[in-house]
């Protein structure tokens, strides 16, 4: 393994650096984690799947680019559950070391990938709502499936490029480089570019966000004041109004669980860190497993077309139980008939 520099407030660790950052110290915080990351992490990945399914199997909305939008966030939570999972477990959990430099970063810079996408995911979300609620004359011709993709298409490739920074050179493991307290082999210069990338993120979700409910507040007066003239258009504005709202409960959700550990990554960089705080980071990790539990649980209950579906496969799955519970009886039925006869 390669000789990095060792964080100042974990000299007592010797030797082996990678140690340094297995911060949980008894039993009891390691089965903690593992079982928080086991529940919260199968539920994503289910949850998130069925999103995916519901989606691209309607003709409806899998030509929508808001929910094309809505996909990429249920594909990058899957894959971030899948390698935050398996990483993160693998390292604080079993304490595994016997990997290179390399191999860490490629597994940080998968899972900086999935989660930066998915707050991209996000972005995007709310810049297709706010043209669709701001100028909804324009928005079919403003927002096709073709600049949908290649929209999609920029963030995931700007997101791997920036994740994929430190194994392509930038980290600690060189001259007159500062290690971050968080992450093994992670320059603290890369973590403070990283927490700016992240923050401009939100701070423009946010900007779209505003004019979005400002929008919707007008369309609901709107509505209110119409309400009797009004027909397709006035189901339309309800529809973005609902939508605009959904998200916006997304973004608070996010906010509460990325909160805590961009805090303490802020703070690492501008003063040391207590083996306590370490511990909070690491649990308060889990949190951005949690939140992309939740976000599919609000498309079901507030997507209208997302439920729709759901109602419909659970529909499908039912007949389908039905028929294979009553196929037995009626095959012993007429066998019974054939041995009367």
């Amino acid at each position: 393994m390669d000789t990095c520099r060792i964080p100042e407030n974990a000299s007592k660790c010797s030797g082996n650096t990678m140690e340094c950052f297995m911060v949980l110290s008894t039993q009891a915080q390691k089965i903690s984690i593992g079982i928080l990351c086991g529940l919260f992490g199968t539920m994503c990945v289910f949850e998130n799947s069925l999103v995916l399914y519901l989606i691209f199997s309607s003709p409806g909305t899998r030509k929508k680019p808001s929910y094309l939008f809505i996909g990429s966030l249920a594909l990058a939570d899957i894959l971030a559950s899948i390698i935050f999972v398996c990483s993160f477990v693998n390292f604080h959990v079993f304490n595994k070391t016997g990997f290179s430099k390399e191999v860490f970063l490629l597994q940080l810079g998968g899972v900086n990938t999935s989660f930066s996408a998915s707050l991209s995911s996000l972005l995007l979300t709310a810049l297709d709502r706010y043209i669709s609620i701001s100028r909804p004359s324009e928005y079919k011709l403003l927002m096709t499936r073709r600049r949908a993709w290649t929209a999609l298409a920029v963030l995931w490739v700007t997101c791997a490029a920036i994740a994929y920074l430190p194994l392509l050179g930038w980290n600690c493991c060189v001259l007159d480089s500062t290690c971050s307290e968080l992450f093994p082999f992670v320059d603290d210069n890369y973590l403070s570019g990283w927490i700016c990338f992240i923050m401009v993120l939100l701070g423009c979700i946010i900007y779209a966000y505003a004019h979005v409910l400002r929008r919707a507040r007008q369309h609901v007066a709107y509505m209110e004041k119409h309400q009797a003239q009004a027909g397709k258009q006035n189901t339309r504005m309800r529809m973005d109004v609902m939508l605009a709202k959904t998200l916006v409960m997304v973004l608070a959700v996010l906010m509460l669980c990325w909160s805590p550990i961009l805090v303490l990554m802020i703070y690492s960089i501008f003063a040391r860190l207590s083996d306590h705080l370490r511990k909070v980071f690491a649990f308060c990790s889990t949190l951005c497993l949690l939140n992309s539990m939740v976000n599919p649980i609000i498309y079901a209950l507030r997507s209208k077309e997302l439920c729709s579906s759901l109602r419909r496969l659970f529909s499908h799955f039912r007949r389908q139980l039905k028929a294979s519970e009553e196929s037995p009886e009626a095959e012993s039925t007429h066998k019974s008939s054939v041995i009367e006869t």
